[in-house]
This record gives C-alpha cells, sequence and structure tokens, in this order.
C-alpha cells in the first residue's frame, strides 16, 4: 500500500484520541448515539444543494443534537468528491493554518476515513500560510467528534482534508479563502466546527449568541467581525469568546460571493441540557450554507383536492379523539405531499367568530401530523379561548395553512401583500401574520410589517428594520 508520502508501506492511522471522551468509545454505543440524534432531526434532503455547514464540537451529550440538526440537512444520496474539514487550534497558536496530510486516515470506533493526501498537499504548496504542524492536530477533537455523524449518515464517507485554523491577521485569512474557493464547489462539502459563546451566563449566552447567530447568517463577514467585536467590548462576564470557530467562519465567509443562502438551522446551550448549571454555559448553532437556485421554491408545493380532504379529516379527527379521551389517531398515508415535513396553522371558527389558532413553522414534523397536533392545541391550548366542548364540535369550521418553506428577504421590495406571509425575528422577538391576514385589513405593506413588528413580535413599529425578514405562502383551505 501507498502512503500519504508516496511510500509502500504500512498506512499511517490518526487514532481516535476522542473516543470514550466526547463521544462513545464502544462502536455499537456510537451507533445508537449518533443515530438517536439524527432521528430527531430526520427530514427531507434532497430539495438543497447545500455547500457548507456550521457545526459544534462539544460532547455528544451537550451538542450533539445541535449538531445531527445540520448533519440531517444532508443529501444521503450525494456522492462528494472530498470533505473540508475546517476546525479551530484548541491548544496550539499557528499563526496560519495546518493541513493533516501526513496521514492516512483518521481512525473512529467506526472505523477509518481516508484523508485526500493529495489535495493537503496542493494547498501547502499553493500559498506558505498553509503547513503542516502536527501538535495542532494530535490532541485536536473539533475535526475528530465529526467524523461518526458523516460516517452514520452518508455511509461512505468521502476522502477529508482537515485543516486547523489558528490566526487573527485578517490578510491570512482572506489567502486561505483565495486558495480554497476553486475547491468550493458542488462537488465537494464544506464543514465548519466552532461552538459560540463560552462560559457567561445562561441569559448573556442567549442574548450574545442570538447576535451572532444573526451576523452568520447575513453571510456578511464584516457584520460578523463586527458583531464578534462589540461582543467583546460589551462587558458581558466570563464571555471569553463569542465563537471559537472565529477564524474558520470568517474563511468560509470570505469564500462567498452572494450565490448562497445562509439557513440557521438549530440554537441551544449547554444551560438547556439537564440540570447543567445556568451560571457558566457554552452556546451551540447550527448552519447551513446553500447554493442559490437549487433550493426548494413556493410554487413546487400544490395539495390536491383530496389531500386537502384528508387534512380536514385529520384535523377534526384529531379534535374528536380528544374529546372522548383517546390518542390521536394513526393514517397510512401514501402521499408523499403529506409526509413531507412543513410547517401549518389550524384555525378553528365557529358561526364566523374566531375560536381557536395555532401554528407551527418548523419544517421538522410531517404535514399530517403537524396538523393534527395543531388542531388539538386550537382546540384546547389556545389561550385566548376556553377549550372547545363537545356539543360545539359540530357548530366548528376548521381552516387549514400549510405553509410553504420560509425565504429571507432583505427589502419590502421582495414582499408581496396578500401573497406572503411575513415572519420577523430579532434576538428572543418573533412575531408573524399569514397571508390572508391582509384580505381582512386595508393596510399597505409598510403597515402590515410594522403592525406584525409591533403587535405580534413587540419589537415596536419600525423595529423590522434591523430584524430578519422572511416570506412565506400559505395553501389556505
Amino acid at each position: 500500500m501507498m502512503n500519504c508520502n508516496g511510500q509502500t508501506s504500512v498506512p499511517v492511522v490518526r487514532p481516535a484520541t476522542q473516543a470514550g471522551r466526547f463521544y462513545e468509545s464502544d462502536a455499537r454505543l456510537l451507533s445508537h448515539e449518533v443515530d438517536s440524534l439524527l432521528a430527531r432531526h430526520a427530514q427531507r434532503s434532497d430539495d438543497e444543494d447545500v455547500a457548507a455547514l456550521i457545526v459544534p464540537h462539544a460532547g455528544y451529550y451537550f451538542s450533539g443534537s445541535v449538531a445531527a440538526s445540520a448533519y440531517a440537512r444532508l443529501n444521503p444520496e450525494k456522492k462528494y468528491k472530498r470533505i473540508f474539514l475546517l476546525g479551530p487550534s484548541h491548544h496550539e497558536w499557528l499563526d496560519g493554518a495546518s493541513v493533516n496530510g501526513e496521514v492516512d486516515y483518521y481512525a473512529t470506533p467506526l472505523g477509518d476515513v481516508k484523508v485526500d493526501c493529495e489535495t493537503a498537499r496542493q494547498l501547502i504548496q499553493a500559498d506558505s500560510v498553509f503547513s503542516y504542524q502536527p501538535k495542532a492536530h494530535d490532541r485536536e477533537h473539533c475535526l475528530e467528534v465529526q467524523l461518526p455523524f458523516l460516517q452514520r449518515h452518508l455511509g461512505e464517507v468521502p476522502p477529508i482534508v482537515p485543516i486547523i485554523i489558528s490566526t487573527n491577521d485578517f490578510s491570512k485569512l482572506k489567502r486561505m479563502a483565495e486558495v480554497l474557493k476553486p475547491w468550493f464547489t458542488g462537488e465537494n462539502l464544506f464543514i465548519i466546527s466552532s461552538d459560540f459563546s463560552h462560559y457567561p451566563s445562561y441569559t448573556d449566552a442567549c442574548e450574545v449568541d442570538a447576535k451572532t447567530g444573526e451576523a452568520v447568517a447575513s453571510g456578511d463577514v464584516e457584520q460578523f467581525i463586527a458583531t464578534i467585536e462589540a461582543n467583546a467590548r460589551s462587558g458581558k462576564r466570563n464571555l471569553a469568546t463569542s465563537a471559537c470557530g472565529e477564524f474558520p467562519i470568517i474563511t468560509l465567509m470570505l469564500m462567498l460571493n452572494g450565490q448562497y443562502q445562509v439557513k440557521h438551522i438549530m440554537y441551544q446551550n449547554s444551560g438547556d441540557i439537564g440540570d447543567h448549571d445556568h451560571s457558566r454555559v457554552v452556546g451551540y448553532h447550527s448552519f447551513a450554507f446553500i447554493r442559490n437556485g437549487q433550493t426548494r421554491t413556493d410554487t413546487e408545493f400544490t395539495l390536491s383536492y383530496e389531500e386537502k380532504q384528508m387534512l380536514k379529516k385529520i384535523a377534526y379527527t384529531s379534535i374528536k379523539d380528544s374529546l372522548n379521551g383517546k390518542p390521536i389517531s394513526m393514517f397510512n398515508l401514501q402521499s408523499s405531499i403529506l409526509n413531507q415535513k412543513c410547517g401549518a396553522f389550524v384555525s378553528l371558527h365557529k358561526q364566523g367568530r374566531l375560536r381557536g389558532c395555532i401554528g407551527h413553522f418548523g419544517e421538522d414534523v410531517p404535514l399530517h401530523e403537524i396538523v393534527a397536533e395543531m388542531a388539538r392545541a386550537a382546540a384546547f391550548e389556545d389561550p385566548r379561548f376556553p377549550p372547545v366542548h363537545r356539543e360545539e364540535l359540530g357548530d366548528i369550521d376548521i381552516e387549514i395553512s400549510v405553509l410553504t418553506p420560509m425565504r429571507r428577504i432583505q427589502s419590502l421590495d421582495d414582499f408581496q401583500l396578500h401573497k406572503h406571509g411575513i415572519y420577523i425575528r430579532k434576538g428572543y422577538r418573533s412575531g408573524t401574520f399569514l397571508p390572508q391576514v391582509a384580505d381582512e385589513v386595508n393596510w399597505t405593506k409598510e403597515e402590515f410589517v410594522g403592525h406584525c413588528s409591533q403587535d405580534k413580535a413587540g419589537l415596536g413599529w419600525n423595529g423590522w428594520r434591523d430584524a430578519e425578514l422572511y416570506v412565506y405562502e400559505a395553501i389556505v383551505f
């Protein structure tokens, strides 16, 4: 066998140094652990061309679910040529980047993952900002912990290019991005390993991480750097960093050219896990970078008459079963649309008056299940109304609004009154108006968005101007 240096020898394998520490060391237990985490976020993945992910790298107990939420976005049927793994150095200051092309494989309890030694050599030859420094990789966990997710979700993992980045010299990060950009194509995947806020209180972490997350989602590297610097000046107690993978994230953002949509997937911090101390936490975000022109569009999502009638039946049965003290009935559905994961609202009306309305935006539950859950919630959990009684059921009209995937906009020029719903998010606050709200009021689109910002999100009349704006359509029946 030829090793990475072109010599016939026994393969060089980097050992799984973090097995038994950050994740299970037993292959069977590790498989079960990773599969369970991925199952929480199972969803359609063949409709998006994922260019890159940002994922955390703490122990699976703390950040495994957030990491899995990103890996679940990958289409397991897609065959990548190679995967670039970019992460920060936790042990060595490099003032550059170290590419590990001196080993043939990275080991995990699930097997060995091949290293693309040739690409590693090409990077080192392309610019002196890349080198190989063994100590940067020997004990480093940020890349190793990503491998079991790839092994379980993709099955056959393509060769990896392991890169540790450790420099605050912007000119060097720019050089790295310029060298890497020719590989930033549809045949390759980039995975950026980073946790976010380190060691502030739970409340401060949520505030800081929200700002950092918004900056990442903007796709604007200058905004990201400015946010990191503003967080450092904020005086938050025990805040050691806003993102330990700041430099790999900057490198990724420098490769973007406006042709990518950034999707924020999930946020948690260690204070959300079990009984962990809330006085000192670490934050975890996940993001997917999607190539524009390859994402699912609103107009591709349609429902037939039969599918609409089935959803009405499911909603009615859910309410009836709850009144009879039964669990929600399970339906054997052949329709791929009804099994697709998307958001929905269920509104109940009695004699023309609203009797309850509850909805869910997330694309994490099959449509037929979310309709059943939202129907029951609208009937019994809307705090504005008393629970629906058995004798009312015959007088209740059910209206379902199935939501197309949300799309971020940068200007109200991209918002169409009566066609689009609006979703506004800033920090912890968010609010929405369904498209049909415009049919009930005589507002301009500026008034529509202003009322949503003020009345629903609690951000004030003009709060939407520096918030995240998303539009979606609703199929109402």
